[in-house]
């Protein structure tokens, strides 16, 4: 496994020294906005979903398990009322049921919203699974690389055309400084299936690379558009997807996993805020920011060199597109 070489770069040690980009005091009124964030039950999902519904927003909850999507509403909803007393009315929070794990779910959850006939100014690829042990999903295809990527794929892709009618609007892009992390060649897409090429950890990576790659292939699409598409590495959060640690590296590794993230990680109200100054920052309209890369918290960073080979870009668009078409 490599060092991600963003370790190296000054401009990431700065975050640790200098006051961060962005904070909630700065996000702007999103009262008739629409918004659409995936995994917004919990973690990261969650902080965002919360930040943006409590700036008057109308936040559809893209998740798998509708009870737990509805516990997370009711405690929205409190959570909003203790922290945005500004807000008029109740906050508008909605459930949308989105299963990442199946081509076809995705597709169905992204016409569901479509038939309601709605706007759609925001949507925020977040939902993820992190070093799993080797699965396939529902439609044979190594789960992380299916969920992370396959399923933002197909549920961005059917929803582009209502975001382009819109706009100005905003796609984020959740990804991590683990896309470096990778196969060799980046992404292996003949032997993606192949549990014998990879382990945990360069699953993880490809699917992480695969979203930086998907983000700036779908920027470029967009580029005469007034829709920003963005990619965002929130930091090392205190979320539940390090849950997998036990399966991955057993007991102890997962005794360690607890206490480094007690000790370092962010609160996710924190780590979101990379993605919340994404989806809502009045800087990314006056200043064109599109199809680039931020490390916490809201600052720019160069991804890695397979993120950046627009050639790798395009082999992963038309071959998620193909994939599609054919499962």
């Amino acid at each position: 496994m490599t060092v991600p070489s963003s370790l190296t770069q000054l401009k990431w040690w700065k975050t640790f020294f200098t006051p961060d980009h962005f904070s909630y005091a700065q996000m702007p009124d999103l009262t008739g906005k629409i918004a659409i964030v995936t995994g917004a039950n919990t973690g990261l999902g969650y902080a965002t979903t919360v930040a943006l519904a409590g700036c008057g927003a109308r936040v559809f909850m893209a998740c798998r398990n509708k009870q737990k999507a509805m516990d997370a509403i009711e405690k929205a909803k409190k959570d909003i009322q203790e922290k945005y007393s500004q807000l008029i009315g109740e906050p508008q929070l909605e459930f949308l049921e989105l299963d990442l794990n199946s081509l076809a779910k995705s597709r169905d959850a992204a016409k569901s919203f479509l038939a309601k006939n709605l706007p759609l100014h925001i949507l925020v690829c977040n939902s993820g699974i992190m070093m799993t042990p080797f699965e396939l999903s529902a439609d044979g295809i190594e789960t992380q690389f299916a969920v992370n990527h396959m399923g933002h794929f197909v549920f961005t892709t059917e929803l582009l055309p209502k975001i382009k009618e819109s706009q100005p609007s905003r796609i984020v892009v959740l990804t991590s400084m683990a896309h470096e992390s990778t196969v060799s060649g980046g992404i292996d897409f003949d032997t993606l299936n192949d549990a014998t090429k990879s382990n945990p950890v360069s699953r993880y990576g490809r699917s992480k690379l695969a979203n930086v790659l998907f983000g700036k292939a779908l920027a470029r699409r967009v580029a005469k558009e007034e829709v920003y598409v963005n990619i965002a590495h929130p930091g090392y959060a205190s979320t539940e997807l390090i849950r997998h640690s036990k399966a991955m590296g057993g007991a102890v590794y997962d005794k360690i996993m607890e206490a480094v993230t007690r000790t370092v990680a962010m609160a996710p109200e924190r780590g979101a805020l990379t993605q919340v100054y994404l989806a809502s920052s009045t800087e990314i309209e006056e200043q064109n920011i599109r199809g680039r890369y931020f490390i916490p918290i809201a600052n720019e960073i160069e991804p890695s060199a397979y993120a950046r080979d627009e050639e790798l870009q395009e082999k992963l668009w038309t071959f998620s597109e193909k994939l599609y078409k054919d499962k």
